[in-house]
């Protein structure tokens, strides 16, 4: 067995009886809180000891702690151990109202002493040779070189998201006024151009301190000695052949991608994969806004009715709606968290309607499966990354309709020339049933679906070689654990 480390005791646990354990090179991986950068992180960690022959401990914070986030790092090997930082006190920032980006910056920064213990400890009842932390974790880098080891970050989003940031302070002070009201678009080398509108939403206000702590953060970055990305080439051509390459005004750049998570092979709860087993193959419509992504009513309503004048096949997750001018985020720290029964909230006589054509289930379902069943034909998604990597693995091609952080400049990626897997329904404030229905079917039965199809069948096929063995995101991931291996 691996070293396991509780909360706030690791020496206190029993250590691999194992010697060649004990010899094994040992990494440390610190995510932040919410599903999506769990998944990749422990993903990551997974990959290390299957690809490497590492162990691995997976922190997280007190604040995250769900059953969804205790069954992802429940299903590691035994050789990659997990454990809950202790926790911090973040009453003032919640009371404050503090957004998300505040929080999850506040509870890193509050952790540095706790962390800095723990991994002095680990180092000396481990070959530990590497410090990785998550794209909120540039301030706890200072605990790895505490550590004596090298401090890397991983980033869950593209190539795209980490230009911005990196770009942020040059872009900070050039650029006067707010970026959504930017006559021309931003241009990042090697990057799409992006309108204003769409860049990263805690940047659309410069007086925020969502926008501050994202500044900050864009800063810090320069202080680790390389940052790994959950991309691959082929979906970002363009920016990956600026990134690989060497600059001594930021770390190396390592595209590792993708890192997506395993299917879950136990039973299916919700009758996604029963009621898929029933219908043609390449037929369904996959609607999921990911696991803290919600609609407000109205919204919701003309989804609904979308979907139901389109009379496409359908499998709609449904979350219960945000309050007008909420956080469409909110569920942001646990994605499984419901405040209502959610299915009470769609039309009166929707689901007795469409019962012959479409399931909807509530909260959850299992997206891995769905997007790799033979049934599922196309996926109506928020654009958030690990969602996007999903479905480009499984050659599904998608409807974008992004809600907050980087996802309207994943949309406009994903449907730019150089990539363009992906269609969009006309944006006109509220997204109207009749234009959803519309671009449902060209998704489903047009020459745009077909050709978006025939894109995402290329980059699986190069995702999936780049993975292999002499893969370019194997061959990436290899340098890199060569040099842990030799520090």
């Amino acid at each position: 067995m691996a070293p396991s480390y509780p909360s706030a005791h690791p020496t206190d646990a029993t250590m691999s009886g194992d010697g060649d354990d004990a010899r094994a090179p040992h990494v440390v991986l610190l995510s932040s809180p919410g599903m999506g950068h769990v998944v990749p992180v422990a993903e990551l960690a997974r990959r290390l000891h299957a690809e490497h022959g590492f162990t691995a401990t997976v922190f997280t914070y007190a604040s995250s702690d769900s059953a969804a986030q205790r069954a992802v790092l429940a299903s590691l090997p035994p050789a990659v151990g997990s454990a809950s930082l202790p926790e911090v006190p973040l009453d003032d920032l919640v009371a404050a109202g503090a957004a998300i980006e505040t929080l999850l910056s506040v509870e890193a920064q509050r952790a540095v002493p706790a962390l800095t213990a723990l991994l002095a400890d680990i180092g000396r009842a481990s070959n530990l040779v590497a410090f990785v932390a998550d794209l909120f974790g540039a301030d706890t880098l200072p605990a790895a070189r505490a550590a004596g080891v090298p401090g890397y970050l991983f980033f869950p989003s593209n190539l795209l998201m980490l230009s911005v940031m990196l770009h942020l302070p040059r872009l900070d002070a050039e650029i006067e006024g707010e970026f959504r009201d930017l006559r021309e678009p931003v241009r990042l080398p090697g990057c799409v151009a992006v309108p204003g509108a769409d860049i990263l939403g805690p940047l659309q206000d410069r007086s925020s301190d969502a926008y501050r702590w994202m500044l900050h953060h864009g800063e810090r970055y320069r202080d680790a000695d390389g940052i790994l990305v959950n991309t691959f080439d082929a979906i970002e051509p363009g920016a990956a052949a600026v990134l690989r390459r060497q600059e001594p005004w930021r770390p190396p750049v390592y595209p590792v991608g993708p890192v997506i998570r395993r299917p879950d092979d136990g039973e299916d709860a919700t009758g996604c994969m029963e009621w898929l087993d029933a219908q043609p193959d390449r037929s369904v419509l996959f609607v999921s806004f990911g696991s803290g992504g919600a609609l407000p009513a109205a919204q919701m309503d003309e989804l609904a009715r979308g979907l139901e004048l389109s009379g496409q096949r359908f499998l709609w997750v449904v979350r219960s709606p945000t309050d007008s001018g909420a956080d469409p985020g909110a569920n942001y720290y646990d994605g499984s968290k419901s405040k209502d029964y959610p299915l009470r909230f769609l039309p009166f006589g929707f689901l007795e309607r469409t019962k012959e054509v479409g399931l909807v289930v509530p909260s959850w379902a299992p997206q891995v499966r769905v997007l790799g069943h033979r049934a599922t034909r196309a996926m109506l998604t928020h654009c958030g990354w690990n969602s996007v990597l999903e479905s480009v693995m499984h050659g599904v091609p998608m409807i974008v309709w992004p809600l907050y952080a980087e996802q309207r400049e994943n949309a406009v990626m994903l449907r730019h020339e150089e990539t363009k897997v992906a269609l969009r329904p006309k944006v006109r404030g509220l997204i109207l049933g009749e234009d959803i229905a519309e671009v449902v079917n060209d998704m489903m039965n047009g020459k745009e679906g077909e050709a978006a199809r025939n894109k995402v069948a290329k980059l699986q096929e190069a995702a999936r070689s780049g993975l292999a063995p002499s893969g370019i995101s194997h061959e990436t991931l290899t340098e890199l654990v060569s040099k842990w291996k030799n520090t």
